[in-house]
């Protein structure tokens, strides 16, 4: 597959999801649903009709009959399928966006038009009609398309995702930004995971649960998310959000890092960490009162990896705490906390495990800012509403610094 192939299907993928989660936030009812993957893309089901779409975007071809021939002769035979067995009518919907040629059909579809273009087709040196085929007449073809609906001029992929986007800000009564990175990253994981359910009776949720699911006060970035987003602009919209604050308030700000032992290199990780205290420390030579730096945790670091890592900020005469106050001490919240001033020389303060996090956390007073880098799974809950708490997950280490 070529990178320009490659690019297409991802976002022929992106604009199936985006297509979900609009039907899903349009749903009258919240008790309404959609079944992802299921008879066609998505199956939307309401309290009096089941539609099944079939969603495609072909930004880079030209529309022909040829092209929706397939997805009508399936919707077809699923037609016949379900009148054999007596089941209630479902309505099909083929949409599609395309680069041009839509002027090559005409609405409404005719039962002539549909067995000549759509339904006949040649394989192996022989003509085939599908609607011969399935026994269907032509009264037969003509109640096929009452409940057929096509569309292809549907909107581009950005269109429709700023649509999501407007939809999402209207739900939550949020800003553009909290509707993309908090609520749509978080709508745009669960579509993945119901697509790629392996049981069928899986892939359906209601807007009530969707509505539920996709309310976080956390940013839980998914591969996805990012791979749609593009690194550069997805790291320089966390960075503007939550890291340009020319005027630093003298808060509480815990930074969790996890780092992949079998890959670290030591001095990426001392890298970030001096990042870290440059841009978050500020001191003074009074009290303490309006001081501060940085806690840091650093997970996945083998205990022997940390002990040399804190040997060489010493040797380098770089001040920090790790709230152990002399050999064989437990640890101590209050030493901890202690003030950064520029008396001290305190520019970082390290915890060593996820017990003194969550001990330092409770027991700080200051407004706390927790900001958690995570590789695959969240590792730290704060459990306090009073803790503002940002999760972002990482590729790899040097991610801290693009972002930060």
């Amino acid at each position: 597959m070529t990178d320009r192939s490659a690019v297409d299907t991802i976002r022929g993928y992106f604009y199936q999801f985006d297509y979900s989660i609009l039907r899903l936030l349009r749903l009258p009812d919240p008790g309404d649903s959609i079944d992802v993957e299921c008879i066609e893309d998505v199956d939307i089901r309401t309290a009096t009709e089941r539609t099944a779409v079939q969603c495609k975007y072909y930004e880079g071809t030209d529309y022909n009959h040829s092209v929706i021939k397939p997805a009508v002769m399936y919707m077809l035979t699923h037609f016949k399928e379900t009148r054999v067995d007596g089941k209630p009518v479902i309505r099909y919907c083929l949409r599609g966006h395309y680069r041009a040629g839509q002027h090559k059909l005409s609405l409404p579809i005719h039962v002539a038009f549909l067995k000549q273009h759509l339904l006949t087709y040649s394989e192996q040196k022989r003509e085939h009609r599908h609607h011969e085929e399935l026994s269907l007449s032509d009264p037969d073809l003509a109640v096929f398309l009452s409940v057929l609906d096509v569309d292809i001029n549907a909107v581009s992929f950005e269109t429709q995702f700023a649509q999501v986007i407007r939809e999402l800000q209207t739900a939550y009564s949020c800003t553009p930004f909290t509707a993309e990175y908090f609520h749509y990253n978080n709508a745009l994981a669960m579509m993945r995971e119901l697509s790629t359910h392996p049981h069928q009776d899986k892939r359906t949720i209601t807007k009530k649960a969707f509505l539920e699911r996709s309310n976080t006060s956390s940013v839980l970035f998914n591969e996805w998310f990012v791979r749609k987003k593009g690194e550069k602009a997805h790291f320089s919209a966390l960075r503007k959000t939550y890291f340009s604050s020319l005027n630093l308030s003298p808060f509480e700000r815990f930074f969790l890092i996890e780092v992949d032992p079998g890959t670290l290199v030591r001095s990426d990780l001392k890298d970030v960490l001096h990042t870290l205290s440059k841009k978050w420390t500020k001191t003074t030579k009074r009290d303490g009162s309006f001081s501060f730096c940085p806690y840091v945790y650093v997970h996945g670091l083998p205990a022997d990896e940390l002990l040399a890592l804190k040997k060489e900020l010493a040797t380098e005469e770089f001040g920090f705490i790790d709230g152990h106050d002399f050999c064989g001490a437990d640890f101590n919240v209050k030493s901890i906390a202690k003030a950064a001033t520029h008396d001290n020389g305190i520019k970082l303060k390290v915890l060593n495990s996820i017990a003194d996090l969550k001990a330092t956390v409770d027991a700080v007073k200051k407004t706390r800012h927790v900001y958690q880098f995570y590789l695959e799974k969240s590792y730290f809950d704060p459990a306090n509403e009073a803790v503002t708490h940002v999760q972002i997950q990482l590729q790899q280490l040097k991610d801290i610094k693009a972002i930060i």
